[in-house]
């Protein structure tokens, strides 16, 4: 779950550490990972993890070095009870500001992108665009049931992002999942639907029908487009018919 911004800000303030001018600099060669790593007692491992992850989360802000600097600073006042060089009172309330402003700028670069690899992939032997804006690309052609959304399906599937990084993979794992369909995305849900059951397909799923402006950050970014390659191993159970209805009683009055 990703902090409030204000929260995350109030975090930052916690992080023990030197002044900023103690910092390395951005242009400042990087020392080897392990040796990095060896040379740091368990408790600073520790700082340092919660600096990287801090650091997943300031992501929205899209930060220059110039600025990095900067929040090191304002880190480094706070923690040291240095004077403030701004008035946080004024300042802090701005933090949220910032950040949807410079992550609105992100998601549109990001949709744009995906707008163009999805473009690319309707150009893939066998692809057919939905009405929806998915692009469906069947691999192999199953010979079993089509599921319905109140169905739970087995599958394996193998999601990455249109640079190719894998965020999930149940294909990776080797073990099949099994999920009711309908609540899964909404690609998903129309994509698997045009399936029978020992089919494999490719879904490209624009953002609105995956995780749309909220994306499942630090790797599915907001307006991400994404890739499945799914199989469809079985119907695991169908929802019962729903009954019949009875019908409506004879009026006394018209009976014979």
């Amino acid at each position: 779950m990703r902090l409030p911004i204000v929260a995350l800000a109030a975090a930052l303030a916690a992080i023990p550490t030197a002044s900023a001018q103690d910092a390395p600099k951005a242009a400042a060669p990087a020392a080897p990972a392990a040796a990095a790593a060896g040379a740091m007692t368990e408790d600073q491992k520790v700082v340092y993890a919660l600096g990287l992850a801090m650091g997943q989360r300031l992501g929205d802000f899209s930060l220059s070095p110039q600025e990095l600097e900067l929040l090191q600073k304002g880190v480094a006042d706070s923690v040291l009870g240095r004077p403030p060089q701004v008035d946080l009172q004024v300042y802090g309330p701005k933090i949220m500001e910032l950040a949807q402003a410079r992550q609105q700028v992100v998601i549109e670069k990001v949709k744009k992108d995906g707008a163009a690899y999805l473009e690319q992939a309707t150009q893939l032997p066998g692809a057919k665009k939905t009405a929806s804006g998915i692009v469906y690309v069947e691999e192999k052609a199953g010979t079993g049931a089509s599921p319905k959304p109140t169905d739970k399906i087995k599958i394996h599937y193998h999601g990455t992002t249109t640079d190719g990084t894998v965020f999930d993979s149940s294909v990776d794992r080797g073990t099949p999942a099994e999920f009711e369909l309908g609540s899964l995305i909404p690609c998903w849900v129309e994509g698997i639907q045009l399936m029978k059951v020992g089919g494999k397909s490719r879904l490209v799923c624009p953002p609105n029908l995956a995780y749309g402006d909220r994306g499942a950050p630090p790797v599915i970014k907001p307006g991400a487009t994404l890739t499945f390659q799914v199989e469809l191993i079985d119907i695991v159970a169908s929802a019962p018919e729903a009954p019949a209805m009875p019908a409506a009683p004879a009026d006394p009055a018209k009976m014979p």
